[in-house]
Formats: C-alpha cells, sequence, structure tokens
C-alpha cells in the first residue's frame, strides 16, 4: 500500500474534516462507475479506502506515522554507516608533500616526473646537443632564441636563482601572491554546487491555546527520543509548520539537515481555534434569547460584558474583535461567541402551558 497521505492528496497534518472531504473527492473521482473505460479504477478505489481508513482512525494513523518516522530513521542511520565505511576507505596516510600536493590540486604526475629525474634529462640533453652540430653555425643567434622558446621548463634561470624541491619553490612566495591565490580558490569553490542535503526530520508536538497566547516554548520529541525546544512564533494556528534550519542529522559531505515541527492545538477546552480567531460557546436560556440580556464571557486577557439581541437563536454568533490569538502582523483575532439554547434545570409550567397554547391555539 502506498502512502495513504499521497493517496489522498492531503498533508501529514491534516485534520479528520480534510481528510473525509479529500476521500469524498478521490473516491468520487476513481469511482469504477465514472470510469468504466479504466480497467485499474477498483483498484485505486479500493486504495483510497484503505487509506481513508487508515487516517480516519487515530490509533491507526498514530501507528503509521510511527512507523514511518522509524523506518526514516533507520534510513538515515544506514546513510550513516555508509558514509563512516565510505570515509575509513578513503583515509591512507600521508607525507607532508602529499597533504600540500592536496590541498593546492598539484596533479601525481609532477611527483613521478620529480622521482625519476635522471631517466628524462639524459634523453632530453642529447637531444639539446644534437641538434645544433648538424646545423651550420652562422647562425647561432637564432637556434639560442629558438631553445628557449620550444623548450620553456629547461631555462636555467629559475633553477639557478631557485632550488626546486618536489616540483615547488623552496623560497616562500610574496604575500600578495599567497592571498590572491588564497581569493581565487576561494571563488572558485563558492561557484561550485551546495553539496545534497541530509533529509529533513518530522515531529509534531501539541500546544494548548494558552501556550500560542502566551508564547511559551514546545517541548518536541524527535523520532530518536532527543528533544527540542520550539519557538511558537505570532501567528501560529493549528496545523502550522514550524521549520528548524540546520537541526536535523549531520553526514560527512552532506548539507545538515532541518527539523520541521507540526504544530497540533488542543481543542478540549474552554476555546477551539479557527486559524487565529478564537470559538466559544454561551449557553442562554429561552426568556433570555427572547428578551435579549447582557452577559459576561471569558476570554484569553478575562471576563468581557456582551449584549445579546432580542430574539437570539442558537445560530446567532457574536464577534469581539481583537480577543483571538496573535497575527504574524502583529494584530489579534477575534472571540466569536456561539450562543446555545438551553433550557432550565426543571420544567417550568408556566413556559410549558405557554407553549402548549401557542401549539394548540388556544391564548390565555
Amino acid at each position: 500500500m502506498r502512502d495513504p497521505y499521497s493517496v489522498l492528496g492531503v498533508r501529514r497534518n491534516a485534520g479528520p474534516d480534510e481528510i473525509k472531504a479529500a476521500w469524498r473527492s478521490v473516491a468520487k473521482a476513481v469511482h469504477p462507475d465514472q470510469n468504466q473505460d479504466d480497467p485499474l479504477a477498483t483498484q485505486r478505489f479500493a486504495e483510497a479506502g484503505r487509506a481513508y481508513e487508515v487516517l480516519k482512525d487515530p490509533k491507526l494513523r498514530n501507528r503509521y506515522d510511527y512507523a514511518r518516522r522509524e523506518a526514516e530513521l533507520r534510513r538515515m542511520e544506514e546513510m550513516k554507516r555508509k558514509a563512516r565505511g565510505t570515509e575509513d576507505e578513503t583515509i591512507d596516510p600521508e607525507t607532508a608533500e602529499d597533504m600540500i600536493s592536496r590541498i593546492f590540486e598539484t596533479k601525481d604526475r609532477a611527483k613521478a616526473q620529480n622521482a625519476r629525474p635522471p631517466e628524462k634529462k639524459p634523453a632530453a640533453a642529447p637531444q639539446a646537443k644534437a641538434e645544433p652540430k648538424p646545423e651550420p653555425r652562422p647562425e647561432p643567434k637564432a637556434e639560442t632564441v629558438a631553445e628557449p622558446e620550444a623548450n620553456p621548463e629547461t631555462k636555467p634561470e629559475p633553477s639557478d636563482k631557485m632550488p626546486i624541491f618536489g616540483g615547488f619553490p623552496r623560497a616562500a612566495a610574496p604575500a600578495a601572491d599567497l592571498v590572491s591565490a588564497i581569493v581565487r580558490r576561494i571563488r572558485g569553490a563558492a561557484s561550485k554546487p551546495a553539496p545534497e542535503k541530509v533529509p529533513d526530520i518530522f515531529c509534531d508536538v501539541t500546544v494548548s491555546i494558552e501556550d500560542i497566547f502566551r508564547r511559551e516554548k514546545a517541548t518536541a520529541t524527535l523520532p530518536d527520543g532527543q528533544t527540542l525546544k520550539v519557538a511558537l512564533p505570532a501567528g501560529t494556528t493549528d496545523g502550522s509548520i514550524v521549520r528548524l534550519k540546520e537541526m536535523g542529522y549531520r553526514l560527512n559531505g552532506m548539507q545538515r539537515g532541518d527539523v520541521v515541527v507540526a504544530v497540533r492545538v488542543l481543542q478540549d477546552g474552554r476555546f477551539r481555534t479557527d486559524g487565529t480567531d478564537l470559538r466559544t460557546t454561551l449557553p442562554v436560556n429561552i426568556q433570555d434569547a427572547i428578551l435579549g440580556c447582557d452577559m459576561t464571557v471569558e476570554t484569553l486577557t478575562g471576563p468581557v460584558n456582551v449584549t445579546i439581541p432580542p430574539w437570539s437563536g442558537s445560530d446567532h454568533v457574536i464577534r469581539l474583535e481583537g480577543h483571538g490569538l496573535p497575527t504574524a502582523d502583529g494584530k489579534r483575532g477575534d472571540l466569536l461567541v456561539e450562543l446555545r439554547l438551553m433550557l432550565w434545570e426543571k420544567p417550568d409550567e408556566k413556559v410549558t402551558d405557554l407553549m402548549r397554547s401557542l401549539r394548540n391555539g388556544l391564548f390565555l
């Protein structure tokens, strides 16, 4: 079975309503009755059903997310093991000359030429001596000028002024030349493509509405058991993603990965989140709903008085501006007060007689 999130096309932090809506859309699109010419329509429809069965059940979904994180952790450990193995294989003892050659990217053939000087110089010397003998002597100046141009490496002046050792002059180069070389190498390294990035680590963190309002740091647990403190920026809502740059795994030769934290907001308190807006329920009885009244509503910063207009039903919503969660632009969302029509705990005979008379058409 493929990844159920990919099958339904939802995010990993999608809520139950979003998952249900996505399943209905996918099931309608891939239903065999709608795709009679597609032989794989039945298979895709069954796959969407299995994906929805996994994601709609919180226990099955948590098991799948845990198994996925464990698989990701095992894959990272395997990558670390392979990286350590290749590093151990490529490390060899080297001499100072080898290290210098490696740092300044010299070629190994220069070392081979220096290691066998007697074999090359005698071969070049007879040629240099044999060439001027058969040539006529009336043009000695032309020969002396042509030899340095043909073999610039055999100039005697550099070897006389500066002794050569290992293909490099033993005397130190001027500081300006060293600085220029370093700058050229740094610019050359900066133009190279960036190294491959280690895969990111994904985890969830559960916070309360009060934690977001007070901007308290949440504690996230990584798949390997480590914990991290996550700062909740302004504008954080249920489903927000907080990316911690370069806080993930490290591998040699690769760019360090990030930690991606999905924020889950508890909805079991007196408030419910709707983006940066909050929703709360205010119970009212029939008398107050019909005649209207003034009541007190609890907010994040304390009680606030609200006026309930006459004839307010259970579908009536009162908006209190600026009493929600902080937004990214420094403001605050609103508090939406939903009225809920409630009866008295004990039956009221007068209200009962009044309702009966209104239903039967009798007026007292």
